[in-house]
């Protein structure tokens, strides 16, 4: 069985080889994978141009565009309104 440090118990099953094998379907599960994500993936302190978020995303799923989409309708990510960049929401996530 896989091992994968950091990763939230719940979300162990949807990785593999620290690749994200799969965007959960239900709201409550997703939420919680796209705040592991953002937490892990992004600096709360710095700005980053949408290739680089999906540079970032890149690393644990091929579809970036849904990543960073779920993640900016959950406002996890903010996206300026002409869209040249985004920035992590500076949430508390309990």
């Amino acid at each position: 069985m896989d091992t994968h440090p950091g990763v939230p118990r719940r979300l162990t099953g949807f990785f593999s080889h620290g690749r994200l094998t799969a965007i959960p379907v239900r709201p409550v599960v997703r939420h919680e994978l796209l705040v592991h994500l953002t937490d892990t993936l992004f600096d709360p302190d710095r700005v980053y141009s949408e290739g680089e978020v999906n540079d970032a995303f890149r690393t644990v799923h091929d579809d970036t565009a849904a990543l960073r989409r779920y993640c900016v309708v959950a406002g996890l990510l903010v996206r300026e309104q002409d869209g040249s960049s985004y920035r992590r929401a500076a949430l508390a996530h309990a």
